[in-house]
């Protein structure tokens, strides 16, 4: 009997999380601050795409035609349910990429999407990607991949084996998936605990397994425990898809495109000297040690004159999707923690607190009297859309458009929310993509949603749900007790709610 799973692990659902770096829309700003010409996207396809939660959010809130595959049937089954609430959903198939990849019947993509996927599978199965790119992505068109990658990934590469032969080797029979990682990350903790040779060597191994040790074991299930699983190289990666014909883009990670936050003088000036594309990437990767690279590729990559870029930077899209006093004026990078020049970022939040769509030229002229040049606003949109502040927004006749299919798919999230908490964000219109909305908040929503119109009600229906589900609260760690304790709780959050996240949400289009 052949293996279905191929060696992939298949006994248990992956996380129910969204992937915002998959949705076109935030395509522009990158492409845009490598100089080069934007994609037109129709269609878009996502390959490996677990529950399904990130295609149906971009399906629901776009007019995209999306497609994708996963083969594993439970995932396909609920991704499935979640497009059934669409008039128009994306077309989602449970096949291999074998299967899936040489139909007859799929259009040519503007865009692709893989996360995490690339590592975890068969040199086969690249292959068959890697063809498929080649015939089906237009040209012009756009991929975007995620990996585990040399030099930071090398370390944990023998450690990961191990695990992987304890989970194959010594787990109790008939042992599922879930206590065989669990015994893994208990015996490497063990190991470890005995001081060896390869932990002195390798002192970031402890870290991770520190990490590993807080982590949702159907994560690591995934991630760590498939039979396939290969960090890789960018030039290893460079070598696959110029098989394809594409080339290098851009980092999809916003803040890697401001390079002051990584490197140091010496470092940038290094790399200044570089002229291949594909070694200067390499040494970046050892200058930062980087362990998981999130980037864009294009098939036929083409630089745009300064005045068009100029002129779409402008024309791009943004909203403040945080309360104002949330905003962050620190960004992480490499080289640790920097802090934002409030002249520059506070002036722009401020103008934005309204939580209305702006294009960046909007912005611009209303920030002349500050002296915030359009480069400057370009910076100061990457570095706060990377913390979620300030993020991409689509034009507004496409969000009102698009609004009766995403008020379907979040009427469907919501009545999940009443059995746990497996999804903790609903899909905007207006921004086209997800947005954080805890548990507790949903409940209040759809309360909101049968016509209870204060707190007070909030917090009694999403207590009631609570209950009959067997489930309370913890405040500080501790179990509240009785209805009284339960409702005093959810009423304070209630509170809070329509006064600091109820407005926002509202602006979203989520509400």
């Amino acid at each position: 009997m052949s293996d279905w799973t191929s060696g992939y692990v298949a006994d248990i659902g992956y996380t129910y999380g969204y992937y915002d770096l998959m949705n076109p829309l935030r395509i522009k700003l990158a492409l845009l601050k490598a100089g080069l010409v934007l994609p037109e996207v129709a269609t878009a396809c996502e390959l490996g795409y677990g529950q399904g939660l990130s295609i149906n959010i971009h399906a629901a809130t776009s007019t995209t035609q999306w497609y994708g595959t996963d083969f594993n049937p439970a995932q396909a089954g609920y991704a499935r349910q979640l497009a059934a609430s669409m008039e128009d959903g994306p077309r989602l198939f449970d096949q291999s990429f074998a299967e899936f990849c040489t139909r007859s019947d799929l259009p040519d993509f503007d865009f692709v999407a893989l996360h995490g996927i690339w590592s975890w599978i068969s040199d086969e199965n690249r292959a068959v990607i890697v063809d498929f790119l080649r015939r089906k992505l237009k040209v012009g068109g756009v991929l975007y991949i995620s990996y585990n990658t040399h030099p930071g990934f090398a370390p944990m590469v023998p450690m990961r084996n191990l695990m992987t032969q304890h989970a194959a080797t010594m787990a109790a029979p008939g042992a599922g998936v879930v206590a065989k990682v669990e015994g893994a990350i208990a015996f490497a903790n063990k190991l470890m605990a005995t001081n060896p040779m390869f932990a002195r060597g390798n002192p970031q191994i402890a870290e991770r397994l520190t990490k590993m040790s807080t982590q949702d074991r159907h994560y690591l299930a995934h991630e760590y425990f498939n039979r396939d699983w290969l960090p890789m190289s960018f030039a290893d990666m460079a070598g696959w898809l110029s098989q394809a014909k594409l080339d290098f883009a851009s980092s999809a990670t916003y803040n890697e495109l401001v390079p002051q936050l990584h490197l140091g003088p010496e470092q940038i000036a290094l790399l200044g000297e570089i002229p291949d594309p594909v070694f200067r990437e390499s040494v970046y990767d050892f200058m930062v040690n980087q362990s998981f690279r999130r980037d864009y590729w294009i098939k036929g990559k083409r630089s745009a004159p300064p005045i068009e870029l100029a002129e779409q930077l402008r024309a791009a899209r943004v909203v403040l999707r945080e309360h104002p006093d949330a905003v962050k004026f620190t960004v992480s990078g490499a080289r640790g923690e920097s802090a934002l020049a409030e002249g520059i970022y506070k002036p722009v939040i401020d103008l934005m607190s309204d939580h209305a769509v702006r294009t960046i030229g909007e912005i611009e002229e209303a920030m002349r009297g500050n002296g915030i040049s359009l480069a400057q606003l370009h910076q100061v949109c990457l570095l706060l859309a990377d913390q979620g502040t300030l993020v991409n927004a689509q034009e507004p006749s496409i969000a009102e458009l698009r609004r009766p299919q995403t008020e379907r798919l979040n009427q469907r999230l919501l009545r999940q929310a009443r059995g746990g908490s497996e999804v903790s964000g609903l899909a905007s219109p207006v921004t086209a993509s997800a947005v954080p909305v805890s548990r507790f908040q949903q409940l209040f929503i759809a309360a909101m949603a049968e016509g209870k119109q204060q707190p007070s009600e909030w917090a009694y229906h999403a207590w009631q749900v609570l209950k009959a589900s067997q489930q309370t609260i913890s405040k500080q760690g501790v179990a509240l007790i009785g209805d009284e304790q339960n409702i005093a709780e959810l009423s304070s959050q209630a509170n809070d709610f329509r006064d600091h996240r109820l407005p926002l949400l509202r602006a979203l289009g989520i509400v």
